[in-house]
């Protein structure tokens, strides 16, 4: 069976379903193909023990800007709240408030860890620092201190290497955190206390975050996007007037553009007319951090007053623990029990991926005892393993990436989008923005504006790469 569309939109994550909606609104006839028998990618909710979770930690920026706000108010209304964070990040044998507090730093450090910070933040202006790396970076812009107790160990356990091993574009992409330390470093070196703010916001669903995609999804089947669940693409062929989609199933769906939001090293393999052997090649080295989520079910109410605790002990494997429902206010969570979210970065070789649920329950008990945190009281558990959460920016992946997306670039009829299909680690307000400029590329008449889109994807990339 063979339809014909003017957009295909490869994947319903939020960018794929933001674009689908905005072009069904301008008039286009689209489809949407999602491999997945639901919307939302990685950013839908799930159902564990009456309670809706997410995939992880997630979060609206509060720095979404007011058209793109004023949209998603528009489709949410109230269930779209504005919430004070109470995150915690435990340094040393200590947990302190996120955004940083400088007094909170001052007053419940070790005397030893804050002698080498105010010593690092004294010889901070002296220093020229290495660029060659995220660890060279880091330690110039924070200290060693700072980057031997906290950013160090995070990097090991979020992308399995050592910081070192790491391009410096992702300390380049957390600019606004190392500024954080800093401040706390200048206070520390100052010897004084120094009021902040106590915590910073964010806009959060009362539903769940995927209550977010699942709205958009909504909005786009009203608006006419024919939704294909269960459609796992193997063959994009491009021909001189239109484009060729094929799935699994046999199905064969024709179009007139296409915007991919699949991991570009897949795009390479199922593209036709192929990349060359180069190509190919540099999108095999574009490697994807895997995740394990552990739902821990609590008996007796919540189990914290914090919404996630992060953890760069580097004794334990897990990076977070999150408990949902602290993200929001919703009557209808339950009072009597909560879940934890217990977030694991991983490779698919590694021995912790394979480990059974209770196995992986106990190893979050472990990290709770570790770390000081409550014992949970544990009546259930239940796992979620995705394969593909966000890029490793290892030593010298840019040549790759530049091999591969310029491959990308020149397809006719295709354009890349989105986390994976770009191969970047973005917010969720970037990657629904990237949507929109995708979409606004598009002309009248169906052909796409690649100076208007290059001028975007610009735009997006100093925005990642500034604080």
């Amino acid at each position: 069976m063979s339809t014909s569309y003017d957009l295909i939109v490869i994947g319903a994550g939020p960018a794929g379903l933001a674009a689908a909606w905005r072009a069904a609104q301008r008039g286009f006839k689209v489809a949407l193909l999602e491999r997945a028998d639901h919307t939302g990618g990685m950013a839908a909710s799930v159902d564990v023990a009456g309670i809706r979770v997410d995939q992880g930690s997630h979060r609206l920026d509060r720095a979404t800007p007011d058209a793109l706000l004023a949209d998603l108010h528009g489709l949410l209304g109230d269930d779209l709240q504005l919430r004070r964070r109470t995150s915690r990040i435990r340094v040393g044998d200590q947990w302190l408030s996120l955004p940083l507090r400088a007094d909170e730093v001052t007053r419940r450090l070790p005397p030893s860890l804050l002698a080498r910070i105010a010593k690092d933040s004294a010889a901070m202006s002296f220093r020229r620092g290495a660029d060659d790396s995220y660890g060279a970076v880091v330690r110039g812009r924070v200290g060693p201190a700072l980057y031997d107790t906290v950013y160090g160990p995070l990097a090991g356990k979020q992308w399995g290497v050592s910081g070192d091993a790491l391009s410096a574009m992702q300390a380049h992409r957390q600019a606004a955190r190392l500024s954080a330390w800093r401040v706390a470093g200048r206070a520390v070196s100052q010897v004084r206390r120094k009021k902040q703010a106590t915590a910073g916001g964010y806009y959060y669903p009362r539903a769940g975050f995927g209550q977010l995609v699942d709205t958009l999804a909504d909005a786009a089947a009203t608006s006419g996007v024919d939704i294909k669940l269960e459609a796992e693409v193997d063959r994009v062929r491009v021909y001189e007037d239109e484009v060729e989609v094929g799935t699994q199933d046999g199905d064969v769906v024709t179009g007139g553009l296409v915007f991919s939001t699949l991991p570009l090293p897949v795009l390479a393999r199922i593209s036709r007319p192929a990349p060359s052997l180069t190509s190919i090649e540099s999108a095999a080295r574009l490697r994807y951090r895997a995740m394990l989520l552990v739902y821990v079910v609590h008996e007796g109410g919540r189990w914290s007053s914090f919404d996630s605790h992060d953890i760069p002990d580097p004794r334990t494997p897990v990076l977070r623990i999150s408990e949902p429902t602290n993200y929001r206010d919703n009557p209808a969570d339950p009072a009597d029990h909560s879940v934890l979210c217990a977030e694991i970065p991983c490779s698919m070789t590694d021995e912790v991926w394979g480990l059974d649920d209770e196995s992986l329950a106990d190893l979050v008990d472990e990290t709770l005892g570790l770390t000081g945190l409550p014992a949970v009281n544990r009546v259930h558990v239940e796992t979620r393993r995705l394969g593909q959460v966000y890029p490793i920016y290892r030593l010298g992946y840019e040549d790759d990436f530049t091999e591969v997306d310029a491959w990308a670039r020149m397809i006719r009829r295709v354009v890349t989008l989105g986390r994976q299909g770009l191969f970047i680690f973005d917010n969720i307000h970037q990657a629904l923005l990237m949507a929109y400029d995708a979409v606004g590329a598009v002309r009248d008449d169906g052909r796409f504006d690649r100076y208007a889109w290059t001028v975007a994807r610009e735009r997006f990339a100093k925005s990642a790469t500034h604080p």
